[in-house]
C-alpha cells in the first residue's frame, strides 16, 4: 500500500535545526535489490559514520544485516526516524509480528534475538498493554529523589576513584564507567552486589552478541532470585515499588520490566560516561577549556548524545502492514531499526550547533521516548565532574585514534579507556552512606530539580549491601500479590527469549506518584511457570 505522510507529521521538536520545508515525495527510493550492509564486526565498529554516509545515498532507509542471517531496514534520515517513532498505528513495537523469527528464517539463537524478540514489557508492547506497563515504570521512576541520587553517585564515584587515584594510571571503562552504574542500580533496585555482578555479566553478553543464550539464562535466573528476595523483604526500592503498583504486574511481567530498566541503567549508561570522558580528553575544543580550569561537561554530553549516542541503533519497530515509506518498500512484520546516530548527523539538519541543543534522538522519541533521561544525564554528569574534580591532570594513555570500539549493531562502546595522571591522595573523611533514594520521604510537593542539588562528600565503603542498609520502605508501598497471568497465549514459531535490554529507558512522570493502597502480602508458588514458558509449554 502507499502510506502518505501525515499532514505536518514527523516534525522535528521545536528549536531543532531540521525545520525546513521538504515535500513528502522527495526522499530518494532504495533500490530493492541492494545487498544488505553488515552492521557487525570490527570494520563497522571502527567507523560507523562512514557506513551511515553510504547508506544515506540509498534513501531515508536502507537494507542492513544486524547479525548473520538477521536482516532489517535501517532508518538514517532524521525526519523519517521521527515518523517511525511517532506513528505507532503504522509501526508497531510488538515483536510477535517479526515474521522472519516466526517462520524460522532467523534462528532463535541468533545473537540479536534477545534484543529484538517479544516479551511482555513496556518496550515491546502496543496499545493498552503498553500504557499499563509503561505507567508502572514511570510512576516508580518518579519516586526517586534526584537529590539523594546525586549524593549517592558522588559517594560511589569517590569510592571508585580512591581505588586507583594513587596508582597514576587506570582503565576508566573497567575501573570506573562500568562499575559506577552497577553501584547505582544496586542501590535503586535494592540489589545485593553478588546478584548485580551476575546481571552486568549477562547484559554485557547480550549487548556484545557473545554467547547470547547463556547470557539470557544468567539474567533470567538472577532476576528470579532477586524478585523472590524482594517478595520476602520489600523495601524503598524500584523493585518493591513496581510490585506494589496498582498495575499489579505478574511475576513474568516483573522480570521483563526489570530487564528494560537494568539494561538501560548499565550498558548505555557506562557508554555515555566513557564516551563523554573520551571526548573531553581528546577533543581540543574541550581539552583547552579543561586546561584553563573550566569543565564543559554538559557541552560534552550534548556532543556525545548527538554524535556517538550510547545506543546508536535501536528503536526496533515492525510495520503492521506493507508500507511504501518515501519510496522504500517495507514489508509487514520485518524489522525497521532507527539509527539514532545516523539521524542525528543527517546532513539535512541545517546547523551543526549542538551545545545546548536537545533535539537529538539519543533518548528516542514518541510513545517510547526515555522517561529516565534526566536521571541518566544526571548520573553521567556527576560521574564526569567528580572524576575531573579529583584528577584534573587526567590524560589519555594512548592516542585517541588507537582506542578500540566494541563490535555490535546496537551500541557505541569502547573496549577500554586507558588514562594516566599524577597520583592523588584519597578523598579523606567520609560521611555515612544514604540508603534510601526514595522521594516519598522528601518534604514539600513535587520532585527536586535534578541539576540544582547540593554536592556531597564520599564514603569509603565500596557500596552498601541491601542486607546491611536500613531499607524499611514506606508502609503505603508494601508489595502486593502479583496478578494471575492466566494461561500462556498460543505462539507460532520458536518460543521467544524472556529477555530484552532496552536501548532507551522506555513520557516521564514529573511528579511523585500517589502511593496506591497495598493488598495483603502473599507467597507466590515457585517459579515453575517461567521454566515452562521458557520451554514454550
Amino acid at each position: 500500500m502507499n502510506h502518505p505522510r501525515p499532514d505536518g507529521g514527523a516534525v522535528p521538536p521545536p528549536g531543532c535545526p531540521a525545520h525546513r520545508e521538504q515535500a513528502a515525495g522527495d526522499w530518494a527510493a532504495v533500490p530493492p535489490t541492494h545487498a544488505p550492509t553488515p552492521l557487525y564486526g570490527p570494520d563497522f565498529a571502527a567507523d560507523p559514520h562512514a557506513v551511515y554516509a553510504r547508506l544515506r545515498t540509498l534513501g531515508p532507509a536502507a537494507p542492513v544485516e544486524l547479525a548473520p542471517g538477521a536482516h532489517a531496514t535501517l532508518v538514517t534520515d532524521y525526519r523519517a526516524a521521527l515518523e517511525v517513532l511517532r506513528t505507532p498505528e503504522v509501526f508497531g513495537k510488538d515483536a510477535r509480528r517479526w515474521r522472519s523469527l516466526a517462520d524460522g528464517r532467523v534462528a532463535p539463537d541468533n545473537p540479536v534475538v534477545p534484543m529484538m524478540a517479544y516479551r511482555p514489557n513496556c518496550l515491546f508492547s502496543d496499545g493498552e498493554a503498553h500504557t499499563r506497563l509503561r505507567q508502572a515504570v514511570t510512576d516508580s521512576l518518579a519516586r526517586i529523589d534526584p537529590n539523594a541520587l546525586r549524593g549517592y553517585v558522588e559517594r560511589s564515584a569517590d569510592t571508585l576513584i580512591d581505588r586507583f587515584a594513587g596508582l597514576g594510571e587506570a582503565d576508566l571503562l573497567g575501573a570506573y564507567a562500568k562499575v559506577l552504574p552497577l553501584l547505582v542500580f544496586q542501590q535503586l533496585f535494592g540489589c545485593p552486589p553478588e546478584l548485580g555482578d551476575r546481571l552486568v555479566e549477562g547484559f554485557s553478553g547480550i549487548f556484545d552478541g557473545v554467547d547470547a543464550e547463556r547470557a539470557d539464562a544468567l539474567i533470567t535466573s538472577t532476576l528470579i532470585e532477586l524478585i523472590g528476595l524482594k517478595r520476602e523483604q520489600p523495601g524503598a526500592d524500584m523493585i518493591s515499588w513496581l510490585m506494589a503498583h496498582h498495575a499489579r504486574l505478574s511475576d513474568e511481567e516483573m522480570i521483563h520490566q526489570l530487564v528494560v530498566l537494568i539494561g538501560a541503567g548499565t550498558e548505555p549508561q557506562q557508554n555515555l560516561i566513557a564516551n563523554a570522558l573520551r571526548l573531553l580528553l581528546s577533543d581540543d575544543r574541550f581539552a583547552g577549556d579543561l586546561a584553563g580550569g573550566s569543565m564543559p561537561v554538559e557541552d560534552a554530553l550534548d556532543e556525545v548524545l548527538w554524535l556517538d549516542p550510547p545506543m546508536a541503533n535501536y528503536g526496533v519497530h515492525y510495520p503492521v502492514q506493507d508500507v511504501d515509506f518515501g519510496g522504500v518498500p517495507l514489508a509487514a512484520g520485518e524489522p525497521v531499526v532507527v539509527s539514532f546516530a545516523a539521524a542525528n548527523t543527517d546532513p539535512a539538519l541545517l546547523t551543526t550547533r549542538r551545545t545546548g541543543n536537545r533535539a537529538h534522538l539519543a533518548w528516542s522519541a514518541g510513545p517510547d521516548h526515555c522517561p529516565a533521561k534526566d536521571a541518566a544525564r544526571l548520573i553521567a554528569a556527576v560521574a564526569v565532574e567528580k572524576l575531573l574534580d579529583r584528577l584534573p591532570d587526567l590524560e589519555l594513555a594512548v592516542p585517541a585514534d588507537r582506542l578500540v570500539w566494541r563490535p555490535g549493531p546496537f551500541h557505541r562502546a569502547l573496549t577500554a579507556l586507558p588514562v594516566r595522571f599524577p597520583p592523588a591522595p584519597p578523598s579523606g573523611p567520609q560521611p555515612a552512606p544514604v540508603h534510601d533514594l526514595s522521594a516519598v520521604r522528601r518534604p514539600g510537593p513535587g520532585p527536586v530539580p535534578p541539576y540544582e542539588q547540593p554536592r556531597s562528600d564520599a564514603y569509603d565503603s565500596y557500596a552498601p549491601s541491601p542486607q546491611q542498609a536500613d531499607l524499611p520502605g514506606d508502609s503505603r508501598w508494601n508489595a502486593t500479590p502479583a496478578r494471575n497471568p492466566g494461561p500462556a497465549p498460543q505462539r507460532s514459531g520458536p518460543p521467544p527469549s524472556p529477555l530484552s535490554p532496552s536501548g532507551s529507558i522506555p513520557p516521564a512522570a514529573t511528579s511523585t506518584a500517589r502511593p496506591p493502597a497495598s493488598g495483603p502480602a502473599a507467597r507466590r508458588r515457585p517459579w515453575s511457570f517461567l521454566a515452562e514458558w521458557w520451554r514454550g509449554q
